[in-house]
């Protein structure tokens, strides 16, 4: 498969990776966590709540959002 696809290949230790976790039942990873990744929990009313802000100051930050709605500014919603 190497000589195939290149670079693309897939090692034969991530095949056995996924291999495992497809017997496991996971059948899909592409919405899975990953580590070290902010945890977000977007809600309508968070949207509608940086949405509020910005319609009063269109030139507010993400910082100054974030001190508004209590939001990590890595993790503001919008």
């Amino acid at each position: 498969m190497k000589v195939q696809y290149g670079d693309a290949c897939l090692s034969l230790q991530k095949l056995y990776e996924c291999t495992r976790k497809f017997m496991d039942g996971v059948s899909s990873v592409t919405e899975a966590p990953r580590h070290g990744q902010a945890h977000r929990i977007v809600t309508p009313e968070a949207n509608a709540a940086v949405e509020a802000i910005v319609k009063e100051n269109r030139r507010v930050t993400v910082n100054e959002i974030a001190r508004n709605g209590d939001y990590s500014p890595d993790t503001t919603p919008g």
